[in-house]
C-alpha cells in the first residue's frame, strides 16, 4: 500500500474509532428478505429495479423521485411487470426515515449522489450508488468517511469489476501478459445529438423543482435540464467523461493499479499532472460541457500515463472499440471492449493472446452487493466506496483542466492544486442549504 493510501486509511480508521458507529449486522439468512428503495426512476433506476426484483430474497418496496408524473408511470410499469403494487415517495428524506428499508439504490442525477449516500449511511441503510460516485472531488472523501463511520456497505456501480473475464484480464495485466504496462486509454464514442435551445419556464406542478435541484444553486426551471440533459450542465452533471466515461476511467485505474499493487483499492492513487483540450465544435445548443474532450493524466510515482477521449458523433472505432479501454505494454497491448470482453495482441506481429467474453455484469454486481450486505462485510465488494472516489475524481480532474484551459499540477497527498486558487475552487461547490455535503459526516 502506498503512502497516500496508508495515510488515508489511518485517518479514516481513527475517525471511525472515535465516532459512535452503527453496528453492521450480518444478514446470513437468505430467506430474510431485504427491502430496497430506488431513488431516481427515469433512466438507470429502471435497471436497478430489474436487477433487484430478479434476485431471491430482495423486494423493491419504494420508488422515489421528485417527479410525481414519472413515479406514477413507473409504479404502473412495476405492477405490470411484477404483479404487485409498489409504494412511491417524492422526498428521499422520508425514505431514510423508514425503519423497514434496508437498501437504498441511488440513480439520481450526479449532483445528488454524494449527499444521498451520506444521508442513507447516517440512517443506517446500505447503499448501491450509480456512477459517477460524486459530482466533485471533495465529495469522495466525505462518502468514504460516512461509510466507515456508520459501518455501511456501499457498492459503486462500476459493474465491469464484477465481470469474471475482466477480473481475469486485470489479473493477466498484473502478471505481465503484455509486459510492463506504461499507458491506459479510455474511449467513449457515443452519438450525442444537439439538445437545441429551450427557454426558462414555470416548473410542472408534478415536479418538486426545489428538491430536484438539491445541492445546486437555485435557478429557473427549463426543459434543457430535465430529465436526461442535466448530464451536459456543470451544476448537475459532468459531461460524458463523468457519465459513460466513469466506467472507462475506473477500468483504466483498475488495470494500471494491478501492475503496481493489486490488493490496494487505491492502487496508483491519483495523478500528479493533468491536462485537457476540447470544446463544442458541432452544435450551437444549450450544452455547457464539451462535445469533444481529450485528457491526459500522469502518475509520476508509478511511471504510468492515462489518456481519455470523448467523441460525440460520426467517428471510427479504435481497435474495434467505440466504448472501452486499451492498455499498452512493452510486449503487446490489451483491448477491453465495452462491459463484456477483452483480447490481447502480443509481439511485433500482434499475435492474438489470451482473450475472454462474458455476459452483462450488472446482475452480478448487484448480487455481489447483496452478498456483502448479508455478510456484513464491505471487503467482499467488487466496487467498494473507494472506487467511487478514484474513478470519479479522474473525470473531475480532466474536466477542471479543460475548464481552466491549462496543464495542472496536482498533489495526490493533499488532493489539491498547489497555489492554484482557480482550479482549487472547482474541487467542491457552493452548497445550497439544507442540501449541504457536511465537512463532518
Amino acid at each position: 500500500m502506498d503512502e497516500f493510501s496508508r495515510r488515508t486509511f489511518v485517518q479514516l480508521g481513527a475517525a471511525a474509532a472515535a465516532a459512535t458507529a452503527v453496528a453492521q449486522t450480518p444478514r446470513t439468512d437468505a430467506n430474510n428478505t431485504l427491502r430496497a428503495a430506488v431513488l431516481g426512476v427515469n433512466g438507470r433506476g429502471k435497471r436497478h429495479v430489474q436487477a433487484l426484483e430478479n434476485m431471491p430474497g430482495v423486494d423493491v418496496a419504494v420508488l422515489c423521485d421528485p417527479d410525481a408524473e414519472l413515479l406514477g408511470k413507473q409504479s404502473l410499469e412495476f405492477e405490470r411487470a411484477y404483479g404487485r403494487k409498489v409504494e412511491t415517495e417524492q422526498d428521499l428524506r422520508r425514505v431514510n426515515d423508514r425503519d423497514d428499508i434496508d437498501l437504498v439504490c441511488i440513480a439520481t442525477p450526479n449532483h445528488w449522489h454524494a449527499l444521498a449516500t451520506i444521508w442513507a449511511c447516517q440512517a443506517g441503510k446500505d447503499v448501491y450508488l450509480e456512477k459517477p460516485g460524486t459530482h466533485n472531488l471533495y465529495e469522495g472523501r466525505q462518502m468514504i468517511a460516512a461509510a466507515k463511520k456508520y459501518n455501511r456497505i456501499v457498492q459503486h456501480g462500476v459493474q465491469l469489476r464484477s465481470n469474471p473475464e475482466l477480473q481475469r484480464a486485470v489479473a493477466l495485466l498484473g502478471e505481465g501478459v503484455i509486459g510492463d504496462v506504461y499507458m491506459a486509454r479510455g474511449v467513449v464514442f457515443r452519438r450525442r445529438p444537439s439538445i437545441g435551445k429551450k427557454p426558462n419556464e414555470p416548473a410542472p406542478s408534478t415536479l418538486d423543482w426545489d428538491l430536484w435541484q438539491g445541492p445546486a444553486e437555485e435557478r429557473e426551471f427549463s426543459r434543457r435540464l430535465v430529465h436526461y440533459n442535466w448530464h451536459w450542465h456543470w451544476d448537475y452533471g459532468n459531461g460524458d467523461v463523468g457519465n459513460q466515461g466513469t466506467h472507462e476511467t475506473d477500468m483504466c485505474h483498475w488495470g494500471l493499479s494491478a501492475t503496481v499493487d493489486a490488493d490496494d483499492n487505491y492502487g496508483i492513487g491519483l495523478p500528479n499532472q493533468v491536462q485537457a483540450m476540447g470544446g463544442k465544435f458541432l452544435w450551437d445548443d444549450d450544452k455547457e460541457t464539451p462535445d469533444v474532450n481529450s485528457s491526459a493524466y500522469t502518475f509520476a510515482d508509478a511511471n504510468k500515463l492515462m489518456e481519455f477521449e470523448v467523441r460525440p458523433w460520426h467517428t471510427n472505432a479504435e481497435a474495434g472499440v467505440s466504448v472501452g479501454n486499451l492498455f499498452y505494454g512493452s510486449e503487446g497491448y490489451m483491448v477491453v471492449n465495452g462491459y463484456n470482453s477483452f483480447a490481447t495482441f502480443l509481439g511485433d506481429q500482434g499475435t492474438p493472446g489470451p482473450s475472454g467474453t462474458s455476459d452483462d455484469p450488472v446482475d452480478r454486481h448487484f448480487a455481489n452487493f447483496v452478498d456483502a450486505v448479508r455478510a456484513g462485510n464491505p471487503e467482499l465488494l467488487n466496487g467498494p466506496i473507494e472506487t467511487a472516489h478514484t474513478s470519479s475524481a479522474l473525470a473531475h480532474l480532466g474536466n477542471i483542466a479543460y475548464r481552466v484551459g491549462r496543464r495542472l499540477e496536482f498533489d495526490p497527498q493533499t488532493e489539491t492544486f498547489a497555489g492554484d486558487t482557480e482550479a482549487n475552487a472547482m474541487l467542491t461547490r457552493n452548497y445550497r442549504s439544507p442540501f449541504i455535503v457536511p465537512e463532518v459526516v
